[in-house]
């Protein structure tokens, strides 16, 4: 977090959050901010600099816990198949195995259903498809 957020600038906090997004989402995070930028500038700058300039960038979590809670989060809701590619990717560049992700979208199941739970894992399967993590080995 920033040593002092009342000077801090508006610029100061979208370039942290562009350092984050970038460590976190990859090259995923910069395409967002792409797709946003002839629509809505300004949802793109809230978007690096207020959740991963301010909220990511907490210390109450790890990137990778935070990752948990995402994907649970997005699979709960539904409808958002193209973040949760997003937050798969994400999930795998902070540490978490493809193990660890299909676990996590099989415990959603309980909570949030089953097509919700399929969806995700769908996405899931898509994901370690393109990294070339197929198959994966779960009990």
């Amino acid at each position: 977090m920033s040593a002092n957020p009342a000077t801090e600038t508006r610029q100061d906090r979208f370039d942290r959050g562009m350092e984050i997004l970038t460590r976190v989402d990859g090259e995923a995070g910069q395409r967002v901010v792409d797709a946003l930028a002839d629509i809505s500038p300004e949802l793109s700058h809230q978007v690096v600099a207020w959740a991963f300039g301010e909220i990511y960038d907490r210390p109450g979590l790890s990137p990778r816990d935070r990752q948990l809670v995402t994907l649970g989060m997005l699979t709960a809701l539904g409808g958002c198949e193209p973040q949760l590619e997003v937050h798969i990717n994400a999930a795998l560049n902070v540490g978490l195995t493809p193990e660890e992700i299909v676990e996590a979208l099989l415990h959603a199941a309980v909570y949030c259903g089953m097509p919700k739970a399929l969806n995700a894992t769908f996405v899931a399967k898509k994901v370690f498809g393109e990294r070339d993590l197929l198959p994966v080995k779960t009990q």
